[in-house]
């Protein structure tokens, strides 16, 4: 079933592999999105360059950066684990300093829109209470690509494991604590 919520075109199926970006508020400069948005609509990119940019851009991080607080990135790691077995089965996952990438297959019962509404709705309190802030935390929107066959899966969890060495972050994905690779629990 596709829909839109917000700006994006979700493609929302039950039981279907999903691979979902979600991003600070902010993380993104406004002008950079309209450009690419205009470019997009009239065919002067593809929808891969699209991403691809958007990725390219989140890797420099030049918005704000609150997940890089250990605090908010435990609180994102708990909440992701939380859930899995119960709404979905979570395959692969990575926090980096302005978004989160998830690989998740959604229960029957649980909608990818439900499921982001969840995760975002109940980190944006708690990181907003450990940030002492107020105001919009994550991106109102977010991307979602559903996973076509088993090498686009082997593809999209290979790039979720090495997003923190491609940003260099680390030089193995096992080493960056705040991802499924290398993730050991909080503290």
């Amino acid at each position: 079933m596709a829909h839109r919520r917000g700006y994006l075109p979700h493609f929302d199926v039950p039981g279907f592999t999903q691979f979902v970006t979600f991003r600070l508020g902010d993380s993104l400069p406004v002008n950079l999105l309209e450009t690419l948005q205009s470019k997009l609509q009239t065919r002067q990119i593809s929808e891969i360059e699209y991403y691809r940019k958007i990725e390219r851009a989140l890797d420099v991080g030049d918005g704000p950066t609150f997940l890089k607080n250990p605090n908010v990135a435990c609180i994102v790691a708990e909440t992701l684990i939380k859930f899995d077995s119960e709404k979905y089965t979570m395959h692969s996952w990575v926090i980096m300093p302005n978004h989160v990438h998830i690989l998740l297959s959604p229960f029957d019962h649980s909608p990818v829109s439900e499921i982001m509404h969840s995760i975002k709705s109940f980190t944006a309190k708690k990181a907003n209470e450990i940030l002492s802030r107020n105001g919009r935390f994550w991106s109102p929107d977010y991307f979602d690509r559903f996973i076509r066959n088993r090498a686009h899966f082997a593809d999209a969890k290979r790039y979720i494991e090495n997003n923190p060495v491609k940003a260099s972050l680390c030089k193995s994905s096992k080493e960056w604590f705040w991802g499924s690779a290398g993730w050991n629990g909080c503290y």
